[in-house]
C-alpha cells in the first residue's frame, strides 16, 4: 500500500481529517491523532496496547515499536510490507479508540 492508498483508507472513516504537509501528513478524529506519516512508506498509528501487541506478534515484518514509543499506544507500520487487512484493522482500532474518548475538539 502506498501513502495515498493509506490516506484513502483513513479518509473513509467518519470524521477523520487529514492535516500537515506532503511527507508529514497527520490524520485526526476530533483533534485526536489516528495516524501520522513519518516518511514515504511508514506511518505511526495510535492503537490500544493489546492491538499493538497482536499486530507486532502476527506481522513482525510490517509493524514495530521503537523504544521511544514503547510507553505509548502507538505502532509503526511499514506500508510497503504490511498486509492491507492488518493496516485496516490498525486504522479501525485507532478510530474506535479516539471515538470512544469523548467529544474532543472539532476541526
Amino acid at each position: 500500500m502506498d501513502i495515498e492508498s493509506f490516506h484513502q483508507l483513513v479518509d473513509s472513516l467518519e470524521g477523520v481529517r487529514r492535516t500537515g504537509t506532503e511527507g508529514a501528513a497527520r490524520w485526526q478524529f476530533r483533534g485526536r491523532l489516528i495516524a501520522r506519516q513519518t516518511d514515504a512508506s511508514h506511518v505511526v498509528v495510535r492503537v490500544p496496547f493489546d492491538v499493538r501487541d497482536v499486530l507486532v506478534r502476527q506481522h513482525p515484518d510490517a509493524f514495530s515499536v521503537p523504544p521511544r514509543l514503547a510507553k505509548h499506544m502507538m505502532v509503526v507500520a511499514d506500508l510497503a510490507v504490511a498486509d492491507d487487512g492488518a493496516l485496516e484493522d490498525a486504522v479501525n482500532s485507532a478510530w474506535r479508540l479516539q471515538a470512544s474518548a469523548g467529544p474532543g475538539r472539532d476541526p
